[in-house]
């Protein structure tokens, strides 16, 4: 959940650095500092807040280095001051230590190192690492990566920790466990960060780092070793997008930006999927035909957005490949003893590959025997690595906390997924896979043309601004879309929000509705179930006792009693979630903004969970 950044090389250290944490702020941003070896001392500053109020705090004449750490927090430890905030120091103040994570043994360790001397400053469990090391380098002979091998066998938690010493300021010591950390090869520099993003500028050469690996920068070169000292080969991968997808581009705020890359995004994600024989090509998956047949179950894990991209999953993969499908909150997943063995395939979706809840799942289904595949928009993190196979989404870096393009792609992922398993299993014939399929190629132009009428609805938006409740109603597929509409607006505007499935409001629900109460209602696609005329009688039951409806529907579907209705084109009533998920995500973005609230920094949020 806290950005990392370290730095060595022949440039001024504190310019990477701190675009580096610029690029990283939506990681945390309840504090940051910078830890500056100067060649005889370390320069240390930090600040509670976001990275303005470090920068506004330097001096003007920072001394000219070359190598340095930095990292902007999201506190789990101690609350967001600037004692609190990191790098953390020893005694001495010569070596500074920043963290990703949890240290759950650092209790017993800050107990044992009081009773030998160390005076701790803050409340935070990385500080006793701080004073760990400290005491492990003087034993190891001043060898600051030996001294993390043998304190990272002292710690328990979920963390990645950087490391920099004054008596030796161009090497920097990185470890990670369960926590993202990746490496960036420079000629003649070098980098340690959480995410690629923050050296995204300088190289597009990065190196994976496995769990327990320790790695040694310093501007010759990147060294790897397990915590035995033995030496590791370098996993070198391209960064195959550039510092630009990484910015604003003109937009005023990230999540406006993403929402915005939908089209291409969705398009990125499906290309090249179907042979001209219209066999589906998903080659990830590592799976024969027969194994793909043997099938009996599919488990879907996923936390937040992601799982409600998993409750799409469930009808489209039960429609196509009639195999039964479980839906499963991540965190949740492992404490009930799932019923999972061979013969299951495991679903984890995860936009960032680091969620600690979702890792831990996968680990449990793996131990259980199932076969796990991952669905993931970040390179070589750790779920895809951890994973059997993975099919990545090709949605660009996501800045903004709240998803937005990573949400789509993971469901046309999971698309791609049923029209295989349905085409494998022989539940579709390869013209209705042709079909679905070329019917999932209109959804990147279908995505623009509602972006390019949305300046009605943004002006509408508006109009609930004061509202301190707004509930989305929701049937069949579209009930997953309602829940997702309802947490967008949780997440960037502070409103009370609730996702209903339409049937259910007579049964608890329609007690909320009272005059004035926002109700937003997605219309389904006419089918054999009629469940558009059911929506059509929930949106009177509402509008009856008072509730002001908007209702999105599709082009030429008749509704009544709507206040407002926002159309989008006609699709399946499988692929509608793609379309109507769109106004839901600028309703929440534009009360957010005439709200006054963090889009892109949510408070209390992380873009990616790394602590259980």
């Amino acid at each position: 959940m806290c950005g990392i950044v370290g730095y060595t090389g022949p440039q001024s250290a504190f310019t990477p650095i701190v675009e580096g944490l610029r690029r990283l702020e939506y990681r945390g941003y309840d504090s940051a500092g910078i830890a500056l070896g100067t060649g005889t001392s370390l320069f240390v500053e930090k600040r509670a807040g976001k990275l303005a109020n470090l920068e506004g705090a330097l001096p003007a004449n920072l001394p000219t280095v070359h190598s340095g750490i930095g990292h902007t927090r999201w506190a789990t430890h101690g609350g967001p001051t600037d004692r609190n905030a990191h790098p953390h120091l020893d005694n001495e103040g010569k070596l500074a230590v920043i963290h990703n994570g949890i240290i759950e043994n650092y209790s017993e360790l800050k107990a044992e190192l009081e009773k030998r001397g160390h005076k701790f400053e803050s409340e935070t469990d990385t500080e006793s690492v701080a004073h760990l090391l400290s005491e492990l380098r003087k034993e190891h002979g001043g060898d600051l990566t030996a001294a993390m091998r043998a304190a990272v066998r002292r710690l328990r938690g979920s963390f990645t920790l950087l490391a920099i010493h004054a008596d030796a300021p161009q090497t920097i010591v990185g470890v990670r466990r369960n926590s993202p950390l990746v490496a960036g090869l420079g000629k003649g520099e070098n980098f340690l960060a959480s995410d690629v993003a923050a050296f995204i500028d300088y190289t597009k050469r990065a190196v994976e780092l496995g769990q327990d690996e320790v790695v040694t920068i310093s501007p010759e070169g990147i060294a790897i070793c397990d915590l035995d000292g033995k030496a590791l080969p370098l996993k070198e991968y391209e960064i195959t997008w550039d510092a630009a997808a990484a910015q604003k581009g003109g937009f005023a705020h990230f999540m406006l930006k993403e929402i915005f890359d939908q089209p291409k995004a969705i398009a990125d994600t499906l290309i090249g999927r179907l042979s001209d024989n219209d066999q589906v090509l998903l080659d990830e998956l590592h799976m024969s035909d027969d194994e793909i047949k043997k099938i009996k179950r599919i488990s879907v894990i996923a936390c937040g957005t992601a799982y409600h991209a998993g409750m799409v999953a469930k009808y489209a993969i039960e429609k196509w490949a009639k195999v039964p499908v479980d839906v499963e909150i991540a965190s949740e997943y492992r404490y009930r003893d799932p019923i999972v063995d061979k013969d299951s395939l495991v679903i984890a979706i995860s936009q960032s590959g680091e969620t600690m809840d979702l890792l831990m799942a996968v680990r449990h289904a793996k131990a259980a025997g199932a076969r796990v595949l991952a669905v993931c928009n970040t390179n070589s993190s750790t779920i895809p690595r951890e994973s059997d196979a993975v099919l990545y989404t090709h949605a660009g870096p996501e800045i903004a906390v709240a998803s937005t393009k990573a949400f789509l792609t993971q469901i046309v992922a999971v698309y791609l997924i049923g029209l295989k398993l349905g085409q494998v299993r022989g539940t579709l014939t390869d013209a209705q896979v042709k079909s679905l399929y070329n019917e999932m190629l209109e959804l990147p132009g279908q995505v623009e043309q509602i972006l390019e009428t949305i300046e009605p609805l943004r002006e509408l938006t508006r109009k609930f601004v004061k509202n301190n409740t707004v509930l989305f109603l929701g049937r069949g597929i579209e009930y997953p879309v309602a829940l997702e509409g309802a947490l967008k607006l949780k997440e960037l505007a502070y409103i009370h929000a609730e996702g209903f499935a339409g049937g259910e409001l007579k049964h608890g629900p329609i007690a909320l509705i009272e005059e004035g109460t926002a109700v937003i209602a997605i219309l389904p696609t006419k089918d054999e179930h009629a469940l558009d005329e059911k929506m059509l009688s929930n949106i009177q039951e509402v509008k009856a006792r008072g509730a002001r409806v908007v209702v999105i529907a599709p082009e030429g579907a008749e509704v009544i009693g709507a206040e407002h209705i926002i159309r989008i084109p006609v699709a399946s009533p499988l692929f509608q979630p793609v379309l109507a998920t769109v106004p839901l995500q600028v309703f929440a973005y534009e009360i957010a903004v005439a709200r006054g609230t963090d889009v892109d920094q949510p408070r209390n949020l992380a873009k990616s969970v790394t602590v259980e």
